[in-house]
């Protein structure tokens, strides 16, 4: 384990006074909301995006701690989801999981799961919508395939209501009133249909989960729910009123627009490209970026509703007081900067997400500008709950940074198919499977747009950035 590690040693009596004891119940024990975003990026009013409308998010961060320097491990769905769920360094593609079951199928052995200890601790597991992966945790032609798990040993329950989309694949990718993606390139990147909440994919996710939640009361044992909201994944399509809410906005300028020079983690944005444009390209028409930026607004707008109504129905249950909540994103999102349309690349707008974590009974901090990482989330819930945390943890509890302004962070490592990348509070190095490689200094006016030229720091990351991934084989 890291160094930091003694972070552990914290006395949970200063987060949780009167709910934890080893001989506890457990019913005693605090249930676990954890709420999983996709493609958000930490720009949110909360996180000092004052444009955004997010005031669903924003209060949930005004009872808990914003994590301002969270990264993720891969900016791309499975592999960064893979670490949230296992604590643990790992693949870098979406298989991650898939190949993780697959080793469990084989009969060998396999790192527990985020889920698996909990059910382990005596939680009841439940999922609903995108947590893992593939959305209802299933593989299989139209990711439906119950004897296909993409997580076994992990839920008790698994919901993923596609309603008018059909099936999980068709869900993954809806637009409004059942719209189904046959091919990317005819259905429209962006689309904003007069209706309730209900015509895009999440307001079905919403529904369940808050069936999910009016059944904690009469539990008799500790829920570990989590809730994973599809927006704002592409393509950008939420009800009108969100897209309302941006049409008379001003949005701040793109931050280094400009397409980068060298070996860098660049790329053509594909997965924005493919889909059906009207013939427009962003980086060459600013009206129509920022018609895009807007409709990923309404998004974020769209989720964090989503967001409101389950802490709601939490705070309507009676279980709000005794229920840690995280709110993570899976990663970011280019809108424009470095030319790119997207994630897949290893720079700060693909692996800085948001991270709030709210503790009952907890005298938090607003926020913490530590550097940490998502795997650390695993131990981190870990603490909270007064639960050991697994010797197959890579990653360290920050539960500390709830209560002190001043705890310390630890740099973050994440990994492409090609390069791997390690980022402490000032400096960003990235590494090339070729030994190329880009260092940036956040100190610095260009931030990313220009690497530097630093012998002594490029050492002293290459170490740092070997040493952490060499836990990976372990």
């Amino acid at each position: 384990m890291l160094s930091i590690s003694c972070l552990l040693t914290l006395p949970l009596v200063l987060l949780f006074s009167c709910v934890h004891k080893l001989d506890a119940d457990d019913r005693q024990k605090p249930n676990v909301l954890l709420i999983c975003v996709d493609d958000l990026r930490p720009e949110l009013n909360c996180f000092g995006a004052s444009y955004i409308h997010s005031p669903n998010i924003d209060a949930l961060a005004k009872t808990g701690t914003i994590f301002d320097r969270h990264y993720v491990q891969a900016p791309t769905c499975g592999a960064s989801r893979y670490a949230l769920l296992t604590g643990r360094y790992g693949e870098s593609g979406n298989g991650a999981l898939m190949k993780r079951a697959a080793r469990i199928a084989a009969g060998k052995e396999t790192p527990v799961s985020l889920p698996g200890w909990f059910q382990n601790q005596g939680y009841t597991t439940v999922a609903v919508g995108k947590v893992s992966h593939f959305p209802g945790g299933c593989a299989g032609k139209n990711w439906d395939d119950k004897s296909k798990l993409e997580m076994p040993k992990s839920w008790q329950r698994q919901h993923l209501p596609a309603g008018q989309w059909k099936h999980p694949r068709g869900w993954m990718h809806g637009l409004a009133n059942g719209e189904i993606r046959q091919s990317a390139k005819d259905m429209d990147v962006f689309q904003a249909a007069a209706g309730d909440d209900s015509i895009y994919p999440d307001g079905l996710a919403t529904k369940t989960a808050i069936e999910e939640i009016e059944k904690m009361s009469a539990s008799k044992k500790p829920i570990f729910l989590a809730v994973g909201l599809l927006k704002p994944h592409l393509p950008f399509g939420a009800p009108k009123r969100y897209l309302d809410l941006y049409q008379d906005k001003k949005l701040p300028p793109i931050r280094s627009p400009e397409k980068p020079n060298g070996k860098t983690t660049w790329h053509g944005s594909g997965e924005f490209m493919k889909y059906h444009r009207w013939n427009r390209n962003p980086n060459v028409d600013a009206e129509f970026a920022t018609e895009i930026r807007k409709h990923y607004a309404a998004c974020v707008s769209y989720a964090d509703a989503q967001v409101g109504k389950i802490i709601a129905a939490l705070k309507k249950s009676g279980e709000y007081d005794r229920t840690v909540i995280v709110l993570w994103g899976d990663h970011g999102w280019h809108l424009g900067e470095h030319a790119v349309w997207g994630k897949h690349t290893l720079f700060e707008e693909s692996l800085r997400a948001p991270l709030i974590i709210a503790a009952p009974g907890t005298k938090h901090v607003s926020s913490s500008s530590a550097v940490v990482e998502t795997i650390d989330i695993f131990p981190t819930l870990c603490q909270l709950a007064g639960a050991k945390i697994p010797d197959s943890c890579h990653g360290v509890s920050i539960a500390k940074n709830l209560t002190d302004k001043n705890a310390k962070g630890h740099p973050a490592v994440s990994y492409h198919t090609k390069a791997q990348t390690v980022r402490d509070e000032r400096y960003r190095l990235i590494q090339h499977r070729n030994d190329e490689t880009e260092l940036y200094d956040h100190a610095s006016k260009e931030k990313e747009a220009k690497s530097i030229d630093n012998p002594q720091e490029l050492k002293r990351l290459k170490k740092i950035l070997a040493d952490r991934l060499s836990q990976a084989n372990r």
